[in-house]
């Protein structure tokens, strides 16, 4: 009967053996609603894409046990199962969790796909799952996660990610979870890893397995849990890291978030603000430069400066060469323009001094 099936289902192939009592009440519900509710298990058939012949009704899809890739065809067929409540997908050959893999399964409460060889989730790769409350993504081959991949998950409670490659996990302190499995993992207990062990010990969530979710790295906290190990600079002595391994540094710190397009608006403004006005003030500081460029200071000159003067003069005058005069041309004679002479207060009259005088006043 349906009735049987689906509690067969429901025992048999729950995503996660330590939540079948929760499998067991979405069941339940759905034993009430049995006219709606509608599942297809298709396991150990080698099929390399998704069936296109089964019912768009189903609320219920186990594809475990197959050959199933999930790449472009297959996330075709999924969208065409709007009325999907639980996915089944593990034991496959899915490799890569693509950008909107899942995005028309709105009414999605249950995803399993672990048991796969997943290394890579990109960021929108659960997009659209709105309803979520149950991923899987145990034992597969996935090095590097950041908690921004599950932030369209807003009904998310249970994510199992034990037996993965994971060495360390970037987690907000705004990412809520009930339950979240980590055992399993090659955890470097380094400075990459405060942040999750901040979020452990200050949210609410249950870890399961706790005792299992142990440090690898550094061999001084080994088999320490994650939840509790003391992660110092001194750590990082204890073993050589490999060189490129970036989850290894001797001193904790915290980066700094890169300017984004906003600053380089600002730097532009500020740099066109300071070269304008840099430019109005030359412009009205010219006129006064010019004015101290062309005019210089004067001193009433002495007696014996005079002299000296002329002395000097004379000199200069002499060392011009002397020019035969091959064309009958007039020589060219130097006359003396303005004598100095000495005027009674001991100093000499300068000509061009009064009459600079005199055009000021």
């Amino acid at each position: 009967s349906d009735k049987t099936g689906i509690a067969l289902l429901a025992l048999t192939h729950c995503p996660l053996a330590q939540y079948c009592i929760y499998c067991l009440l979405i069941f339940g519900t759905k034993l009430k609603n049995k006219k709606t509710t509608q599942w297809v298990y298709t396991s150990g058939k080698n099929f390399s894409n998704i069936p296109t012949n089964l019912s768009q009704n189903v609320t219920i899809l186990s594809l475990k046990n197959n050959k199933i890739t999930l790449k472009d065809i297959n996330k075709e067929i999924l969208r065409s199962f709007i009325n999907l409540t639980e996915l089944y997908l593990n034991e496959n050959m899915i490799t890569v969790l693509y950008n909107n893999s899942f995005c028309n399964l709105t009414k999605l409460v249950i995803l399993d796909i672990s048991n796969n060889h997943i290394s890579t989730v990109h960021k929108a790769a659960f997009a659209g799952l709105n309803q979520l409350s149950v991923l899987n993504l145990s034992y597969n081959m996935i090095t590097q996660l950041d908690s921004d991949i599950f932030t369209s998950l807003k009904s998310l409670t249970v994510l199992n990610l034990q037996y993965n490659s994971l060495k360390y996990f970037h987690i907000k302190s705004s990412f809520k979870l009930i339950k979240i499995v980590l055992a399993g993992n090659p955890w470097t207990c380094s400075c990459n890893l405060l942040d999750l062990q901040i979020w452990l010990t200050a949210s609410n969530v249950t870890m399961e397995n706790e005792n299992n979710t142990t440090c690898t790295f550094p061999n001084s906290k080994e088999n320490f849990s994650i939840k509790t190990a003391a992660i110092q600079p001194a750590d990082f002595l204890a073993g050589i890291p490999h060189e490129d391994d970036s989850s290894f540094f001797p001193v904790c710190f915290k980066e700094l978030p890169l300017p984004g397009k906003s600053w380089t608006f600002l730097a532009g403004v500020l740099g066109f603000v300071l070269s304008t006005t840099l430019l109005i003030f030359t412009a009205a500081k010219c006129p006064t430069w010019y004015r101290y460029l062309i005019s210089y200071s004067h001193r009433h000159l002495e007696e014996n400066d005079s002299e000296m003067f002329e002395e000097e003069f004379s000199a200069d005058m002499s060392s011009f060469p002397t020019v035969s005069d091959t064309n009958n041309e007039d020589p060219i004679s130097f006359e003396k323009i303005h004598t100095f002479v000495p005027g009674e207060d001991g100093f000499i009259e300068d000509k061009y001094i009064d009459s600079y005088v005199t055009e000021e006043s």
